[in-house]
This record gives C-alpha cells, sequence and structure tokens, in this order.
C-alpha cells in the first residue's frame, strides 16, 4: 500500500508476514464493523476485537479509527487496479465498444457485490477531505490509464482529447456510481443500466464499433 496521494500516510505499514496477516485482520474487521453498525458507531476497541488483537497491536499500526478507514480505502484501491488491468488487456483492444462498455460496468459491480463494505467506504470518503483527496488521485490515475487506452483505439485523437474523454468517462461513471450504491438493489441497477447508455452514446463518437476501422475525429 505505497500508492497512497498522502504525503505521510496516516498509517504504519507491515515489514514481516506475521505483521501484514493482523494489519489485513484489522481491515477485515473494520470493514465487517463498518457494514454491521456504520463507520460513526465503530470504535477502536470494538474493531481489534473483531481483529483477535490487543488495541495496542491496532495502534501499531494505526493512530485512530480514520487511520483505519484510510487504509480500507486503500486496499480497495488497489483492488480496483488490479481489476482496470484485467479488463484492459490485449483482447480488450478488438471488443465492440458496447461490449467493452459492458466489462467496465458489470467488473465493478461484481466488486462491489463480492466487497459489503466498499458501498460505505466509497460514500463516507466523499465526506471527509484526505479520504476524498485520495479519491481524486485515484479517478486522475484511472483517467491516465484510460486515455493510453484510448489512443490504441483511435490514434488520431490528440493527446488532449484523449485525456478530456478519459477524464470525462471516470468522472460521469464515478458520480453514478456514487448515485447507484445510494439506494437498494434494483435502483442500482436501473442506474448501472443508464451508465452504460451514457459512456456508449459519448464515446461511440471518438470510437467506431469496430475498433480496427478509422477512428472519428473532433
Amino acid at each position: 500500500m505505497t500508492d497512497s496521494p498522502l504525503a505521510v500516510p496516516l498509517w504504519r505499514v507491515p515489514q514481516q508476514a506475521r505483521s501484514w496477516q493482523r494489519f489485513n485482520r484489522i481491515l477485515d474487521a473494520a470493514a465487517e464493523l463498518f457494514v454491521e453498525v456504520g463507520y460513526e458507531s465503530v470504535t477502536t476497541d470494538e474493531i481489534a476485537a473483531r481483529a483477535s488483537t490487543s488495541v495496542g497491536g491496532l495502534y501499531r499500526f494505526f493512530p485512530d479509527k480514520l487511520a483505519v478507514f484510510h487504509a480500507l480505502l486503500d486496499r480497495y484501491f488497489q483492488q480496483l487496479r488490479a481489476l482496470f488491468a484485467t479488463l484492459h488487456s490485449d483482447e480488450t483492444m478488438h471488443l465492440p465498444l458496447e461490449t467493452y462498455i459492458g466489462q467496465l460496468v458489470d467488473g465493478f459491480d461484481r466488486f462491489v457485490s463480492g466487497n459489503p463494505a466498499f458501498r460505505i467506504v466509497f460514500v463516507q470518503a466523499r465526506l471527509i477531505p484526505t479520504t476524498m483527496a485520495m479519491n481524486v488521485a485515484f479517478n486522475q490515475e484511472i483517467a491516465q490509464q484510460l486515455a493510453t487506452f484510448f489512443a490504441v483505439r483511435n490514434p488520431t485523437l490528440t493527446q488532449a482529447q484523449r485525456e478530456l474523454i478519459a477524464t470525462i468517462s471516470v468522472e460521469v461513471a464515478s458520480t453514478l456510481d456514487l448515485l447507484a450504491l445510494s439506494r437498494d438493489r434494483s435502483f442500482q441497477d436501473l442506474v448501472l443500466a443508464e451508465t452504460k447508455t451514457l459512456l456508449i452514446a459519448y464515446l461511440r463518437e471518438y470510437f467506431p464499433s469496430n475498433p480496427n476501422a478509422e477512428g472519428a475525429s473532433t
């Protein structure tokens, strides 16, 4: 966990395998408790007890609950980076736009479904200045990678065009994800479907249905 935009991480990075095990148990325990009682209601004592460690053991890595929250958000971002990489393989370069967008949106949805605490962390992160900064930095990172991917799909676009299109795509998707996670599953499904429709309509102007065809220009 070394990619945080914080000048000084709020948590101590473990140096040994046993320490990493305790560190991850604490994050797992925090995730469970955030789902059960909410971020605001959880205490460090409860997190330590759920992780089968002492409060002193928790403080060895985290000075407070906010630091635990930061580290958990950072771990989710690490996992999302890995997911993003798998969804941008050489094969993805040749997918029709509709299929590509569908895989991205559905991949994120599966990630959320497999990590129940992510909903709480993702929403809460927008309310804390330091975690909001982490979210902004993460979106910028993904946008840069997406711009590189766009260069392959349509080499006629300038770098400025690619970066703008990627930034808009990431920010729109992130905002709609936040909306989707704010309500129940049926509403979430509706928003995800509309997210696909919106992104496909926006990106179709710049990328042909056949990625091997000549790209559109602006």
